[in-house]
């Protein structure tokens, strides 16, 4: 009885599914009454014929004829009895074999199916819900920030403009809710109020509408918004947003550092409470050949190296690790620290490369601006002119075609950088590229995490992830200034100092084995000691600035509760 009122009250607490289920019981009363007068005509018609039957035979008659089973072990002899057969038998056709299914499915399966979709993709989150991020798109975004919150234990829901939509991400295990994006009532119930934070990434009016109307209702909440050109940019800070993503420009940002022959300054990509996080090549500076002990790097400038990039991954540095001409560095220390790198290995511009471009979009239009303005020659190949209409240098063609490379100059390039939005055709473009010349420099942009690995087997030198840069942004403002997300999964965030540790030296206390963290920084009574030795005596009632992935800091976490409570991004 419990499993049918579980069956039946969705569908019951609908006031149309009432009237097509009261539909529905009337035509089964009709039917039952067509039986019973078929019985009753059955037994008047026997005794004419001389033949005597119980009512439930009566009964058992009319039901074999009425389904059409029909066992012919009771019929009629005369001409009318086997006319009110074929009355009987038409009757049943049509109520039993028609209308009574139809009526059925229509009245009742269908939307016992339409509300038990709609249970698994609900319009309103329940009353308690806070501290959950709203996402409005299920893009490239969201699909890298999703596990990152799942791992983290922030709690999530897509909002889908449609129920088909919803059902579609439910079938692949994604918390969905079903609302229109442009209505106030969808974020009330979505309970925006009580949010962390909006992350809206569809197109830029959609996104603007989003910001606007949540803004409305929260006026704390923070909103993250995409926007694909500096005007949308622009409304979207008028709109209320927060923060707002110009993912096109910090993705040709981020591929224009990484062209190896430019200035070896360090550029600051982070910075954590006065902890500063930059990125610096060593091409143009005598450190190339030397293992990183052999360089005194710390001793020069006090500045540590955290980590080097190695194919888009964040590698953790060894003193052992031996320098190349393409090795950057990722650095820790205060700005006065940076300053003094900077003073060490002064710019090299001496010689300087020529980068080739394949994508004349806004990644790769991006990309040639930062380059450009670094004192860097490029050239883009795009197929559709309209796109890099007013750039100094491009070809418009296929740049698989000989003549169009050979147009564009390839041949004296030093660096190549796909930029394209489809990651097939990046794949296939850096296969082709690799294959007609080995020697050069490959970058490329990969919009899905997925296509990472597969990018990197084709040839290129590195790949960064499009949805990645995204969602670290996304992440590290959800987390507050406590932590800084580096990379795909590469986390810096700061401790305080656990009493298991307090009074012990660093090197005894095995952090990196134990839980795959690496202290980078100590701090105490306002000083603060980049990259500690193994002799330092961990001081009670201070902190610690470490850096591992986001399972190395559960793992830390776990080892080592810190003294205080740590601090966590904003909560609402």
């Amino acid at each position: 009885m419990k499993a049918l009122l579980a069956v039946l009250n969705p569908v019951m607490e609908n006031r149309t599914s009432r009237t097509n289920l009261r539909a529905l019981a009337n035509l089964i009363l009709v039917l039952a009454g067509l039986v019973a007068v078929f019985s009753l005509l059955f037994h008047v018609l026997m005794v004419r014929e001389g033949q005597e039957h119980s009512w439930i035979t009566g009964l058992y008659w009319t039901l074999t004829v009425m389904t059409t089973l029909g066992f012919g072990d009771i019929t009629f002899q005369g001409d009318l009895g086997r006319l009110f057969s074929v009355v009987v038998l038409c009757s049943g056709v049509v109520f039993m074999l028609v209308l009574l299914p139809f009526t059925f499915i229509e009245f009742f399966y269908a939307p016992w199916m339409r509300a038990q979709a709609a249970a698994k993709a609900p319009r309103e989150l329940p009353a308690s819900t806070s501290g959950h991020v709203i996402l409005t798109d299920h893009g490239p975004l969201a699909t890298t920030l999703i596990p990152m919150l799942e791992k983290y234990g922030h709690p999530y829901v897509v909002l889908c403009p449609t129920l088909q939509e919803a059902l579609d991400l439910d079938e692949r295990g994604v918390r969905v809710a079903v609302g229109d994006l442009d209505d106030p009532e969808t974020y009330r119930r979505m309970r925006v109020e009580q949010a962390a934070m909006l992350v809206a990434t569809r197109a830029d009016v959609i996104n603007t509408n989003a910001t606007f109307t949540a803004r409305e209702l929260a006026e704390r909440v923070p909103i993250v918004a995409s926007a694909s050109s500096d005007s949308a940019r622009d409304v979207l800070e008028l709109a209320g947003a927060t923060l707002v993503l110009r993912l096109e420009e910090m993705m040709g940002s981020a591929l224009a550092r990484r062209v190896s022959i430019r200035d070896s300054d360090a550029h600051v990509i982070g910075n954590l409470d006065g902890l500063l996080i930059a990125e610096a090549a060593a091409h143009g500076t005598p450190l190339a050949g030397q293992t990183l002990a052999q360089s005194g790097l710390r001793t020069r400038t006090g500045v540590s190296v955290i980590g080097v990039w190695d194919h888009g991954r964040l590698a953790v540095a060894e003193a052992d690790m031996m320098i190349r001409t393409d090795t950057i560095f990722v650095l820790a220390g205060t700005r006065e620290q940076l300053d003094r790198y900077n003073a060490a290995f002064p710019n090299d511009t001496t010689s300087k490369p020529r980068v080739l471009i394949i994508g004349g979009g806004r990644v790769g239009r991006a990309t040639s601006r930062v380059l450009r303005d670094l004192g860097i020659q490029t050239t883009i190949i795009e197929k559709i002119p309209e796109r890099v209409a007013g750039h100094p240098e491009a070809v418009i063609g296929d740049a698989t075609q000989m003549d169009v490379l050979k147009k564009a100059a390839a041949r004296e390039a030093t660096t190549l950088i796909i930029t394209t939005h489809d990651d097939d055709t990046n794949v296939a473009l850096t296969i082709f590229f690799r294959r007609l010349r080995s020697n050069w420099q490959i970058l490329a942009r990969s919009t899905l995490d997925r296509n990472l690995k597969t990018l990197l087997r084709a040839g290129a030198d590195l790949v960064l992830s499009y949805s990645s840069m995204g969602a670290n942004t996304v992440f590290n403002l959800l987390r507050g200034g406590d932590h800084l997300l580096l990379a795909e999964g590469v986390n810096v965030f700061p401790s305080p100092i656990p009493e298991s540790v307090a009074g012990r030296r660093l090197g005894e206390l095995e952090i990196r084995s134990q839980t795959g963290c690496t202290v980078i920084a100590v701090e105490s009574r306002g000083k603060r000691e980049i990259n500690p030795g193994p002799e330092l005596l961990m001081p009670a009632g201070g902190r610690m600035f470490l850096i591992g992935t986001l399972e190395a800091e559960e793992k830390f976490l776990e080892l080592h509760k810190p003294a205080q409570p740590l601090k966590r991004g904003r909560r609402h």
